[in-house]
């Protein structure tokens, strides 16, 4: 550095120190709770890792050939993309996609099928409306996705998967839909076996709404006192009948980190089964993108919960 980049340095002026405002929710001021559910303010490489995602599940179509395109509901939106393994009656796995509720289509998550059609499983990837063309209300998500994994249930046979191992994962909005998958009445509202999930793994996840309903986040979500406590699967562990995985990074926002340990201990205390992989020095999109890696927490989460090994 020459002299007076040096002294065009020392004179640059530091900003000053944001005053804190009135807490409102933990030791958060309202600033603090929006940067924590906003993740491009703690992962600054959001836009490179989701253009590799695009790119590598290009490749994935490229490498085992365009997914069976199949409507479980009367919307175009209302499809899901399926990946089919050489193992007849393999086990499925079902992916929701994240994207803040607000963004993410199927075809730009294909990215994990190669690691789970060579270790022997199934892959469904579901499209669904985002929060902006249901005019903000999340339930529309919800039930559409429950809709998928019921379908699925349902057809599992036509595509050489065996419905009595159904397993879910998801990440960030999508690992909260995931949740509320895993807390689904599933005879009540469907008129299906209460264990239709096998098991679920929830990648960076939000389990009680409380919090994102203060934050930002209401400027596009319609939230309602009922649409937080339907949609909270923290509040409903006794619709839990299946195993959870929890998996989030230490370079997440605070918000995330917490609703994982949180969520983690309710269902401890709840007697049920969980296990918790922190993967070290990773933001919400590297945990995200590492759902590939059959050797990634991530990854060997999801693999061993449907007992398999990486090919």
């Amino acid at each position: 550095m020459t002299d007076a980049a040096v002294s065009t340095a020392a004179r640059k002026p530091i900003a000053p120190a944001r005053t804190k405002g009135p807490l409102v929710w933990l030791d958060m001021d309202q600033q603090e709770l929006d940067d924590a559910y906003d993740q491009a303010v703690y992962a600054p490489n959001r836009d490179h890792v989701l253009k590799r995602c695009v790119r590598n599940s290009e490749l994935a179509r490229e490498r085992l050939g365009v997914p069976k395109r199949v409507a479980y509901g009367p919307t175009s939106i209302e499809a899901l993309d399926v990946f089919t393994t050489k193992a007849a009656n393999a086990p499925v796995h079902v992916f929701v996609h994240g994207g803040a509720w607000r963004t993410g289509l199927a075809r730009d998550y294909h990215y994990p099928a190669e690691m789970l059609v060579n270790a022997g499983a199934n892959l469904v990837v579901l499209d669904f409306n985002n929060v902006i063309e249901t005019g903000g209300d999340l339930m529309v998500m919800a039930e559409q996705v429950r809709r998928g994994v019921a379908w699925v249930y349902k057809n599992a046979k036509t595509f050489g998967g065996d419905p009595e191992r159904l397993y879910v994962s998801g990440h960030s909005s999508g690992g909260h839909l995931a949740g509320v998958l895993l807390t689904t009445d599933w005879q009540k509202d469907f008129g299906l076996p209460p264990t239709v999930i096998k098991g679920g793994v929830c990648g960076s996840g939000m389990f009680d709404l409380k919090p994102a309903r203060m934050s930002k986040r209401s400027a596009y979500v319609r939230f309602t006192d009922a649409a937080e406590d339907a949609l909270s699967a923290q509040r409903h562990l006794d619709l839990l009948v299946a195993p959870v995985g929890l998996v989030y990074g230490t370079l997440e926002t605070p918000e995330f980190q917490r609703q994982s340990r949180d969520f983690a201990a309710a269902v401890k205390a709840a007697g049920k089964p969980v296990t918790v992989s922190v993967m070290e020095s990773c933001n919400h999109f590297e945990v995200m993108e590492s759902l590939a890696n059959p050797y990634s927490l991530f990854g060997r989460a999801v693999l061993e919960q449907m007992k398999l090994a990486p090919a």
